[in-house]
This record gives C-alpha cells, sequence and structure tokens, in this order.
C-alpha cells in the first residue's frame, strides 16, 4: 500500500472516530505534518460525495454526515427518561394505595400542598388518570392509577404492591421512619404490659 493511500487512510479513520468536527490543524495533530492533508481531504469528499454519508466541511471543520436526502430514513423517536421528584413519587404512591383518592386528601396524607404539575407529570407519564367526582360538596375530583402503571411496574392488579413487611425487607422505607415506628411498637408494647399488670 502506498504512503497517499495510507494517509488517507489515517485522516479517514481520524475523521470517522471524532466526537466531534475537527479542523484542519487537529486532524494535522493527529496524523502529523507530512500529509498533504488537502489533497486527502479533496480525495476523502469525492469518494464519499452521493453516498449515504458525506464527508463535508461546516464552519472550517470537517466531519462525516449522513448525506441530506437520507434523512427521512433515519428520523425516530426518542425516548427522553426523566427522573421523577421526590413529590411525584410521593403523590404516586398515595395514589396507587388509596385511590380513587382526591388532591385534598393526597395533601392531608402528604402533609404538604402539591403543585398541579405534579398531577400533570404523572399524568403525561400514562399513570394516573381522572377517576371522576366524590359526591360530597364541590364533589372534587379523584384520581386513580391506570393499566399503564400496573404494567411500568410489573404488577397484575393493585393487589400485588407492596406492603410495608415487603417495603421494608427491601430497604426502601426511611431508616427514621423505620426506627419511629419500632419505638412506636415498642411504646404500644410497654402500654399493654402496663395494662395488663
Amino acid at each position: 500500500m502506498t504512503a497517499i493511500a495510507d494517509d488517507l487512510r489515517a485522516v479517514e479513520a481520524i475523521l470517522f472516530a471524532a466526537e466531534e468536527p475537527l479542523s484542519r490543524e487537529e486532524i494535522r495533530d493527529h496524523v502529523g505534518a507530512h500529509v498533504d492533508l488537502d489533497h486527502a481531504l479533496a480525495a476523502l469528499a469525492d469518494h464519499y460525495s452521493g453516498r449515504g454519508i458525506e464527508l463535508v466541511e461546516r464552519g472550517r471543520k470537517w466531519h462525516f454526515q449522513t448525506a441530506p436526502d437520507l434523512a427521512d430514513f433515519l428520523r425516530r423517536e426518542r425516548e427522553e427518561t426523566r427522573k421523577l421528584s421526590r413529590a411525584a413519587v410521593e403523590t404516586l404512591a398515595i395514589i396507587a394505595y388509596h385511590e380513587p383518592v382526591s388532591r385534598a386528601e393526597i395533601e392531608a396524607i402528604r402533609g404538604v400542598q402539591i403543585s398541579k404539575g405534579t398531577l400533570d407529570v404523572l399524568m403525561e407519564a400514562g399513570w394516573v388518570r381522572p377517576a371522576g367526582r366524590r359526591e360530597v360538596p364541590g364533589r372534587p375530583l379523584t384520581y386513580a392509577t391506570t393499566a399503564s402503571f400496573l404494567s411500568h411496574f410489573g404488577l397484575a392488579s393493585r393487589r400485588d404492591l407492596p406492603g410495608i413487611d415487603d417495603l421494608k425487607a427491601a430497604g426502601l422505607l426511611d431508616p427514621i421512619d423505620a426506627a419511629m415506628e419500632q419505638i412506636g411498637n415498642e411504646q404500644l408494647e410497654l402500654e399493654s404490659e402496663a395494662e395488663d399488670d
């Protein structure tokens, strides 16, 4: 293989592996000053012209890109994973364990007001749905989980939600909450023993 062919291959490899477009100086830093960079870039641009990918210069930097006429073949929707806020996780848990539940009931259980955005995020995810209105004054809207919620978390029904013992065993309960519950249980035992005496 000739030195010119080796130079072309080296420039091609550098550009192919680059995470971002490279200037001539950056390419030269990789391949060395002995390479005829003008010739190599022109030859590679000509070689890739009209193919599925092309070598192009944009803003004095070189990179490979998909041929513009093929862009429609490569378009696809990408799901963006977003982490739920603590408020959203707590709200989802309350709805799952107490459904159908109104906003006021959620707030009473959490002890703080929830923003409308929290419920919107859960509804956009497809995990929560409006479940009708309660037959009380003001007729508050209630919320419940959806089949998508069950599917996402691998549950056949709400009866498969983990109980308090399951959550403790998995280490998912806050240690402070578990300690407070233990103190409460010990207090109940002491009161029970005192009543027996």
